[in-house]
């Protein structure tokens, strides 16, 4: 049976692959160790020889950097450590001028505590306007010294921190779901939902053409604040009905922008299922959200296919596209995922669905690798939006033996070090095989990038990929270009393809092209009825695609490819 998705409309965004920059990491522009938008803008070269439709930028606002510019103190500015508004306009214009989009990253549901707000908040008393802005509330207990409820922070320990009177006596207590540096904003307050209309305007009144929206589940709390006794997904705190109105406020906006700017919304929406999350791309909400239930999925081909079929039969019903990823700043990189072979357990202190994005154990890095490049081409032959994560078209592993002392992840510390965080898949980006920084800083550069790079890093530089046509950048590269051509951006849909003999071969037609990936060992021997390879992930020998492999196929004009079985 054909599944698919029913839109019609040739927005940009609907067919688009985006580069995921995490700027922190990408390219160090003065040789301070530290990521930049001017050493992006000089590595935009890159982006264009990759083929992408253009990039996501990672929080780039003035910021304390205690999570790394999702702790925001000013929406309307440029961190200085990355440059200034100036140096972003040279890149919004020179980015355009090359034909790529420009994505910023919007954090709507906490600020840094260095916010002007959050420090007048502290100065106020209860119950004045300034606290209202946020959530604060009295403690329980004889003497209020116990949290308001029970729930806990997304990285660890109490959501609750107490405030200490201008007398010095303990105060009240703030709500903050991330770190204690991070209080969550209360959207009951009419002044946020202003303040972000005007943030809204203002990036796009400087040319950017969407934003990808941090925690968009959040925002809005149960106003009780009960305790939450269940596990996992807080439905107190989580996904509540009010968060859809700030979604229909924000749509209108873009839109007022009128169809030549085509802008788009992007919503990190982590919920417990697909249903919860098609909810919230209904036509006068988010135009997209993030499918992260793929990337949750292992190595398997019947899961790989249920998480397909969820996406299509849930999300493709609401009329919106499909945005597909295997790889974000939050999770570890593909090729350590899918090169796990001896998973070994968290503690019990960190969440469950930590060993489903960040997996630990023992890995193989060549079979990761093999899958890793494998799952990339299964990806982009479906029919939707695409994000690409930086240094996953270079095959990096991630960075799993980080020495304590340099990792800065809140999360480390918050979990008590359980936890090791997300450094791992930040570590900045290898460009040539230079060992004094892989090319990351100016040549001469004293200062060293502002996480260790592992010497194993040289082989996974771009200098070293670049002109070799068998390396991962190159498969990429291959990929983005021949799926243009072999999938047409029209076929919002895409049917099975039967391989009785093989359940670990998924094979699925999309218009007239062929995809089929070999999730096994084993080889697998293509039919010739399926027509000529057009491009697989690793070499096949006499028509055998090998086994962890992709191939994509064009079909003959006359052939019919074998139903579903």
């Amino acid at each position: 049976m054909p599944r698919g998705t029913n839109a019609t409309t040739p927005e940009w965004w609907r067919s688009a692959v985006i580069y995921q920059v995490y700027v922190r990491s990408f390219a160090d522009g003065n040789g301070d160790g530290i990521g930049d938008l001017a050493g992006l803008q000089a590595r935009l070269d890159h982006l264009s020889d990759l083929g992408v439709d253009g990039f996501w930028l990672n929080p780039c606002y003035p910021s304390p950097q205690a999570d790394h510019g999702y702790d925001v103190a000013d929406y309307q500015d440029i961190e200085p450590d990355y440059g200034d508004l100036a140096v972003f306009d040279a890149l919004v214009a020179e980015a355009h001028a090359r034909g790529l989009k420009v994505l910023m990253d919007l954090v709507p549901n906490h600020c840094s505590s260095a916010h002007p707000w959050f420090r007048e908040a502290l100065a106020a008393t209860p119950g004045s306007p300034e606290r209202d802005r946020f959530v604060f509330r009295d403690g329980r207990g004889e003497h209020g010294e116990l949290p308001p409820n029970n729930w806990q922070s997304a990285f660890g320990g109490p959501a609750w921190t107490r405030t200490t009177d201008p007398d010095g006596s303990p105060g009240q207590w703030y709500l903050h779901f991330f770190d204690v540096t991070q209080p969550d904003f209360n959207w009951r307050h009419p002044d946020i939902a202003e303040m972000f209309d005007d943030v809204l305007r203002f990036w796009f009144d400087r040319g950017v053409d969407g934003f990808r929206i941090d925690v968009a589940h959040g925002l809005y709390k149960h106003t009780d604040l009960p305790d939450w006794h269940g596990e996992g997904f807080n439905e107190f705190a989580w996904d509540q009905p009010e968060v859809h109105e700030v979604f229909r406020r924000w749509r209108r906006i873009a839109r007022s922008y009128g169809p030549e700017r085509e802008l788009t919304l992007v919503g990190e929406v982590w919920v417990p299922t697909v249903t919860a999350l098609a909810a919230y791309l209904r036509e006068d909400e988010l135009p997209q959200a993030f499918f992260f239930d793929l990337l949750l999925q292992p190595w398997d081909a019947a899961l790989f296919r249920a998480s397909v079929d969820r996406a299509f039969a849930e999300i493709g019903a609401t009329g919106a596209t499909i945005t597909w990823t295997l790889a974000n700043h939050d999770v570890h990189r593909a090729v350590t995922r899918y090169g796990i072979t001896d998973p070994v357990p968290y503690p019990p202190s960190v969440p469950a669905e930590n060993g489903l994005s960040r997996p630990r154990g023992e890995v193989d890095i060549a079979l990761g690798t093999r899958r890793a490049r494998a799952a990339v081409m299964l990806l982009l032959a479906l029919p939707g939006s695409h994000y690409l994560y930086q240094g996953e078209e270079l095959g990096l592993p991630e960075v799993l033996d980080l020495p304590d002392a340099a990792r800065q992840d809140p999360t480390w510390t918050r979990s008590d070090r359980q936890d090791p965080g997300r450094d791992g898949c930040r570590v900045p980006l290898p460009w040539t095989a230079d060992p004094a920084g892989f090319g990351f800083s100016p040549p001469g550069t004293a200062a060293a990038p502002w996480l260790p790079q592992p010497q194993w890093f040289a082989e996974y530089a771009r200098s070293e990929q670049s002109d070799d046509p068998g390396s991962t950048l190159a498969l990429h590269r291959d990929a983005l270009r021949v799926r243009r051509d072999l999938f047409s951006a029209t076929d919002r849909s895409i049917t099975w393809v039967g391989t009785p003999d093989r359940p670990d071969v998924l094979a699925f037609r999309r218009g007239t092209a062929l995809c089929v990936t070999v999730f096994g060992e084993d080889g697998f021997d293509l039919p010739e009825r399926w027509g000529p390879p057009m491009l697989t992930s690793a070499p096949m020998r006499e028509g055998t695609l090998p086994g962890g492999s992709t191939a994509w196929l064009r079909l003959p004009a006359d052939t019919e490819a074998a139903p579903a079985g």
